[in-house]
């Protein structure tokens, strides 16, 4: 569905903002005007098995190999091979999609990532560094998301306004803005709590505890976040009867 015109008082970046937002919500399958169980929604936004394996292999095979291959006195990992290993992995991840003409702009982006990350903890020899742009990933989406809210402009309402061809209109309803707003906030925290483990891990040097919270606070946190955002969306917006669906959304699954 298209964007509807926001209100008169909203800025004409609001509209742009609103459609960007709602146009990657909708590729990630969080389109709340469709009807679809809670349990698919969160498997689709997560990207299915491929997905899942795509987000925690390559950081998974960099902790286990760096891991087991420390040396007692040095405390040092073999940095060229976990680093070799994860790289290669999500390169792989990224063919795959590219010879079944799947979408593959998560696994190029992954990849892109992954390469920029390894290139920089190879050139300061410090495995640390490896996740670093995860680190800032996370600070600058956190942040992002925490100053929408609080300027009255949370981006899980624009998105949403967008995807229920409401524009910004849910600015004037008391109820829909204060759960978008907190629904944003909520999401704040989540980047927000990843730093505040991760960051200290990071600062002191403590590889293999830092990768395993990474995973730890990856899709684990995630998976929950999208399953509240949908349903407290979808209560916010309940199905009518004219709407070809059942007033009560199926959230079996």
């Amino acid at each position: 569905m298209g964007a509807s015109a926001p209100g008169a008082s909203a800025p004409g970046a609001s509209e742009i903002l609103s459609a960007a937002l709602g146009s990657a919500a909708r590729r990630a399958g969080l389109d709340p005007a469709e009807s679809a169980s809670t349990g698919h929604v969160v498997w689709h936004a997560m990207g299915g098995w491929r997905g899942v394996l795509e987000s925690v292999l390559p950081t998974l095979v960099f902790v286990i190999v760096w891991t087991v291959t420390v040396d007692p006195t040095t405390h040092q990992g073999n940095l060229w091979l976990a680093i070799g290993l994860s790289v290669g992995l999500a390169a792989v991840f990224t063919i795959a999609r590219l010879i079944a003409r799947s979408t593959a702009a998560a696994a190029i982006g992954g990849l892109v990532a992954t390469g920029a990350a390894a290139a920089l903890a190879l050139w300061t020899g410090r495995a640390a560094d490896n996740f670093v742009l995860g680190l800032v990933t996370n600070g600058v989406y956190g942040s992002v998301l925490l100053i929408s809210a609080l300027v009255g402009w949370p981006l899980i309402g624009l998105a949403v306004g967008w995807l229920m061809n409401e524009g910004t209109r849910w600015r004037t309803d008391k109820r829909k803005r204060r759960a978008l707003f907190w629904l944003t906030i909520a999401w704040a925290g989540l980047f927000a709590a990843r730093l505040a483990v991760e960051l200290p891990l990071f600062l002191t040097n403590q590889v293999t505890a830092l990768g395993t919270f990474k995973l730890i606070m990856g899709l684990p946190l995630f998976a929950p976040m999208v399953a509240v955002t949908w349903l407290a969306v979808r209560a916010l917006y309940p199905k009518t009867p004219g709407d070809g669906a059942a007033s009560a959304p199926d959230d079996a699954g």
